[in-house]
């Protein structure tokens, strides 16, 4: 039968012009409709991909440029279950080359790919090192697969497994000033210490953005801006030097702990600060091996009663206040009555007539309770509060606890409060707040807020932290009079304190420590709080042992301490002796 090729052409001119007049319609009614705004979206929805960006964390280095904490590479091994093939492979890889139980991870992944299950992703091991990551791969070519992002094939398929690469806090120096530093968790949270205390700002801010799954609509990824990075006050040397003398004094001494403290006094930076025991940052979670709530995870920042250190303070107050001279006499009996209570020296004796160098230097528990209530509670608890007592210093330090000073006024006060508060019994106060305190004997009365941080570097550019005056609590006069005090009672008693070619000031103290019976010499607080050079003092050190055993005695275990510290600091701070450099100074 023949058919006509022309109508045969209408007829396919009519199909095509009919198809394309129904494109045409289409698109006009996706543009006029209502119904086009809601197709637009979910086009939109499928062409982008929602991805929230993390910076990348701030570093730390000390005052040197030493780095104390930074980012490594690691990698995230994972399964993409729409995508998985063969579980029993996968399950066999991660036991093999993780460390994962077989079965586990078996069962993990089967119930993953149910129809009645929401996730479409799961997590083998979220930091693994580089070296693992080189085995997987070794792994993946010798069953002839080709790339390390998704797979495809035989029974043996690893089809699915994803390797994603990220950054982990990574702290070169393993244990070394651990205490201050702090820790990062996997979920990018610092804990404690500089970590925890500046853990915002060191993270940044996240950013929501959106990214196109059409390659040809890709753009550059947007500028993140890392978090901030800190230069500490910290000297990457004398922070090790400190830690080992701690150590080896805790050792020597049977202490159960202790912290070393040293501090510049004339601005505040916090050159080492050693607290026992520390532990590898890098092994984060293993902190409960180290620490619990009675062994704090740095005692610069805890609070405990100091002891005869706090005789300073006292002292300061009497002398700033007109109260009692050098040299005012005070006749020491053994014993005297405050509010009720006797109060006795600490070994129980009488040393008659003592001027108020020689109440410092043999530490005279009576004399200095007797100061106290001359000076009268008002401007003792004054001069206390001016020195910051009782509140938080300001140090950068996640942790860091106020300490208790009672306050006339206050329920749990009493009269015989002064008698004992006046050698440091019935008031507590951390490392932190006492150097800081006593900074402003050693600084021309002047005292200094300790900080830890040097300067913050954001954007590319570093901007310093200035040194800041917490306030003047007592005189120039009364701080070089009371330092010179401090100095010749060392001196005098030819304490294991002093240093050869040095001239130091310093006060030991030894607190017995409260229990439920009240309180027992078996168990001690020593302590010892140090500067020099006197005539122009360049460090301050504060060192507390807990609970020694060698000997409950701060003038034992502590001052000795102090002199191997100085004598480590003169070196590492190239400060020559005194004779030398006050030549240096004649013009």
């Amino acid at each position: 039968m023949n058919t006509n090729p022309f109508s045969r052409h209408i007829t396919l001119a009519v199909l095509f012009g009919a198809m394309g007049m129904l494109i045409i319609l289409k698109l006009i009614h996706i543009q006029v409709f209502p119904q086009n705004e809601d197709l637009a979206e979910q086009n939109a929805a499928f062409e982008y991909l929602p991805k929230t960006i993390q910076p990348t964390r701030g570093q730390i280095y000390d005052r040197r440029g030493n780095l104390l904490a930074g980012n490594e590479e690691v990698f995230e091994i994972g399964v993409d279950l729409n995508s998985m093939e063969n579980p029993e492979t996968i399950a066999l890889l991660a036991s093999s080359l993780l460390g994962q139980d077989y079965n586990r991870v078996l069962e993990d992944l089967a119930q993953g790919q149910e129809t009645n299950t929401q996730r479409v992703y799961y997590t083998l091991a979220r930091y693994v090192p580089v070296e693992t990551k080189e085995k997987i791969e070794q792994y993946i070519r010798s069953n002839k697969n080709t790339t390390t992002t998704s797979f495809s094939g035989d029974a043996n398929s690893l089809a699915g497994l994803v390797i994603q690469p990220h950054l982990a806090r990574l702290y070169p120096e393993g244990p070394l000033a651990s205490n201050v530093l702090g820790f990062v968790s996997r979920e990018n949270l610092g804990y404690f210490g500089v970590e925890g205390y500046y853990n915002a700002q060191l993270a940044g801010t996240p950013k929501f953005v959106r990214i196109p799954q059409d390659p040809h609509l890709a753009t550059e990824i947007p500028n993140i801006t890392p978090g901030i990075s800190l230069i500490l006050t910290i000297d990457r040397e004398i922070q090790a030097s400190i830690e080992a003398i701690l150590d080896k004094s805790i050792q020597e001494s049977g202490a159960e702990g202790g912290t070393i403290l040293v501090m510049d006094p004339r601005t505040g930076e916090i050159l080492g600060m050693a607290s026992s025991p520390r532990m590898d940052l890098n092994e984060y979670w293993r902190i409960g091996d180290f620490f619990d709530e009675d062994q704090p995870f740095n005692l610069a920042v805890h609070s405990y009663e100091p002891g005869s250190v706090f005789k300073v303070l006292t002292m300061a107050a009497a002398l700033d206040s007109g109260t009692v001279e050098p040299d005012t006499v005070f006749l020491d009996t053994g014993a005297i009555n405050v509010g009720g209570i006797t109060i006795h020296n600490w070994n129980w004796g009488a040393w008659g007539q003592q001027d108020m160098t020689g109440c410092m230097q043999h530490s005279l528990n009576v004399c200095l309770a007797w100061v106290a209530t001359e000076t009268g509670a008002s401007t003792f608890y004054e001069y206390m509060r001016n020195f910051g007592l009782g509140r938080l210093s300001g140090v950068e330090l996640a942790g860091e606890v106020p300490g208790r000073l009672k306050l006339p006024g206050d329920n749990d006060w009493y009269t015989a409060d002064l008698g004992t508060n006046a050698f440091g019994q019935g008031v507590t106060a951390t490392p932190v707040q006492l150097a800081m305190a006593i900074s402003a004997v050693a600084n021309d009365g002047n005292m200094m807020v300790p900080h830890v941080v040097q300067s913050v570097i954001y954007e590319n550019h570093q901007y310093a932290v200035a040194p800041q005056v917490a306030g003047t609590p007592i005189s120039a006069e009364t701080a070089h009079s009371l330092t010179n005090m401090l100095a010749v009672s060392l001196e005098e008693e030819a304490s294991s304190a002093l240093v050869d070619g040095y001239r130091v000031a310093g006060k030991t103290g030894t607190a017995e420590i409260a229990g439920p019976g009240g309180y027992t010499s078996d168990l001690t607080n020593a302590s010892f709080v140090g500067w020099g050079p006197v005539d122009d003092p360049q460090f301050l050190v504060y060192i507390w042992l807990q609970k020694p055993t060698s000997s409950p005695w701060g003038s034992v275990v502590a001052a000795p301490v102090f002199s191997e510290v100085v004598n480590r600091l003169v070196v590492l701070m190239n400060i020559p002796p005194d004779g030398i450099r006050q030549a240096m100074l004649v013009p």
